[in-house]
């Protein structure tokens, strides 16, 4: 392919064809002032428009009809588009997402005219058959939740070993002092859970949503009695191979189970980290309720998930992208209606703190990871799904750098007849690093 340098239009350098001039045209209009700025273009048919200052990203735009996905509004077709190759990047994808919202988000109605116009003018494209969610029934029922959880998170466990810590841990990290690898501070993280629930050896233990196992191992070897429910397949085999590889059969066990199946059972203390997402705003008072009656009274409950910033009126409904390829159904709020819901199940709050810089840092070392093992992601589940993950930590990341996202975790109690919770009356105990 011979590549055609066009630096502007004052430009010495072979003239680009009439596609990719229509195409450079219609990138000038939408990305406005910021065109070019820190970011180099690359076309189909090899034009290259070099970046003005340090290059952080190449936008690549890999046939004449993709760049119509960037007609307003961007996210879905634009998702689709790097999804199915048709739009990519070299370099900094995290920089490349922040800069084409905020190009979006700068479009007035007379560059948004001319923007259709000018991509009108190039040619169609016809979307190769992409891995969309296709849920039916009633949004969150017991049927259309099974499925929405299989979509996210029944690929093959070489899919997440690709960009996960060795613990399979899909959560947020904990990046102590002088913690400073994913391994690490995801390690710190379980401790840090387990600190904050006071949790001793003999205490019942119940993990809501367990992943593969992790928190429930940590748990068993702290002496706990440790229960893990999921709705995912693929995470309930694995995560019993890998208690059955650790030992732990006598004192740890998986359950493929609903949180609103839990039944009589009663445990001392409860966790739930990075399920409370999947819910559903409707269903939060039944998810507070149903953990509520599970806590033995005096005990503790950690509620460990993503927030929406931005006060109670924002939607925080997974759309588009998000909808259709990563988190059918996902539903984020804000922290004081999570704690209003909680209160109303009858829960005290007793602590809540905001780690989403611990997320930046957690989301970026995925996608490094994600990045160098790109080869393994693509053997276990395909290049679209390395693509769209590639897209969505991405795009997560920058999202809780700039505080559109919080993650917060909440420890909530149950009080017995007496008004009492088995919680010291100080923090002290949390920053001791006591072995509980």
């Amino acid at each position: 392919m011979t590549l055609r340098l066009l630096e502007d239009k004052s430009s010495s350098a072979a003239s680009p064809s009439a596609e990719s001039g229509r195409a450079i045209a219609a990138l000038r209009t939408f990305f406005g002032d910021a065109y070019a700025r820190g970011f180099s273009i690359a076309l189909w048919d090899g034009t290259f428009v070099p970046a003005r200052g340090a290059e952080r990203f190449v936008f690549c735009i890999n046939d004449a009809g993709a760049l119509r996905a960037l007609a307003p509004p961007v996210d879905l077709a634009a998702g689709r588009a790097f999804a199915a190759g048709r739009i990519d990047v070299r370099g900094d994808v995290e920089c490349a997402f922040e800069t084409v919202i905020r190009a979006a988000g700068s479009l007035t109605p007379l560059r948004k005219m001319k923007l259709l116009f000018e991509l009108q003018s190039l040619p169609s494209h016809s979307m190769p058959t992409l891995r969309e969610a296709t849920l039916q029934g009633r949004p969150h029922s017991h049927v259309r939740d099974r499925a929405a959880i299989a979509h996210h998170y029944d690929r093959p466990v070489e899919f997440y070993a690709s960009f996960l810590d060795p613990e399979l841990l899909y959560s947020c990290a904990y990046f102590d002092e002088n913690v400073e690898t994913l391994e690490r501070a995801q390690v710190a993280k379980l401790d840090y859970i387990l600190r904050k629930l006071r949790l001793r050896a003999g205490e019942s233990f119940l993990d809501v949503g367990c992943g593969w196992g992790a928190l429930v191992l940590a748990a068993a070897r702290r002496g706990a009695i440790a229960t893990g429910i999921t709705l995912s397949r693929q995470q309930y085999d694995e995560g019993s191979r890998r208690i059955v590889r650790a030992g732990c059969q006598d004192r740890a066990r998986i359950v493929l189970r609903d949180y609103r199946e839990l039944g009589p059972a009663r445990f001392d203390k409860i966790a739930s980290v990075g399920m409370f997402e999947h819910v559903g705003r409707a269903r939060l008072p039944e998810y507070f309720k149903m953990v509520f009656e599970a806590l033995e009274p005096g005990g503790l409950f950690l509620n460990h998930g993503i927030a929406i910033e931005g006060g109670s009126r924002t939607s925080g409904k997974c759309s588009g992208f998000m909808q259709q390829f990563i988190f059918p159904d996902g539903e984020l709020i804000s922290i004081s209606n999570a704690l209003s819901y909680a209160q109303d199940a009858g829960f005290e709050v007793r602590d809540v703190e905001n780690l989403r810089e611990h997320y930046v840092r957690t989301l970026r070392a995925w996608v490094r990871n994600l990045e160098r093992n790109r080869h393994a992601a693509e053997r276990a589940a395909g290049e679209q799904t390395y693509r769209a993950w590639r897209l969505y930590m991405a795009g997560s990341a920058q999202g809780f750098r700039m505080g559109r996202l919080g993650l917060f975790q909440s420890l909530l109690a149950r009080r017995r007849e007496d008004g009492g919770v088995g919680v010291p009356p100080t923090r002290n105990d949390l920053y001791r690093c006591a072995e509980w």
